[in-house]
C-alpha cells in the first residue's frame, strides 16, 4: 500500500501528472455545467398561473352611486379595459390579425396586451374569424 502511495505522490508531483489533472478537473467542470444547465430548463414549460377572482366585484365596487340614478355608468378605467379585453379567456387574438393563440403559446406573447382580444374557446375565436396558429 505504501508503494501505491508514494507511486500516486510522485505521479502527481510530475509534469505529465499536473497536466493530466487540469485536463480531468476541465472535464468535469465541463459535464456538471451541462447537467446544471439542462436541470434548469427542464421546469420551464411547467409556468405559474394566476388566476384572478372577483373582478366582476370589483367592476361593480367602481360603479359611481350618482352616475347610477342618472343613467349614466362609467368604470374606472383600469377595470374598464379589463372587461372589454375580457383577460378570463383561454385563447387570445390581435385585433389586427388572423389568427388566434392559446394563453400558453409563446408565439403571441409579442401582440401588444392593448391589441389582444380574448375567447374562452376555439368555437368563439373562429366565428369571430380568426383562425388556429400554426405555431401553437
Amino acid at each position: 500500500m505504501q508503494k501505491i502511495k508514494q507511486n500516486v505522490k510522485n505521479w502527481i508531483k510530475s509534469e505529465k501528472g499536473k497536466d493530466s489533472i487540469i485536463v480531468i478537473i476541465v472535464i468535469l467542470v465541463g459535464i456538471s455545467s451541462f447537467y446544471l444547465g439542462r436541470l434548469s430548463k427542464e421546469d420551464s414549460q411547467n409556468g405559474l398561473k394566476i388566476e384572478y377572482t372577483g373582478q366582476e366585484a370589483a367592476a361593480l365596487g367602481s360603479i359611481k352611486t350618482n352616475e347610477v340614478n342618472t343613467g349614466q355608468i362609467s368604470l374606472n378605467p383600469s377595470i374598464q379595459d379589463k372587461m372589454t379585453n375580457n383577460t378570463e379567456g383561454s385563447y387570445f387574438a390581435s385585433k389586427k390579425g388572423k389568427k388566434y393563440y392559446s394563453i400558453g403559446c409563446s408565439a403571441g406573447k409579442n401582440i401588444k396586451q392593448e391589441n389582444r382580444i380574448y375567447f374562452k374557446t376555439p368555437i368563439e375565436a373562429e366565428k369571430a374569424g380568426y383562425s388556429v396558429s400554426t405555431s401553437c
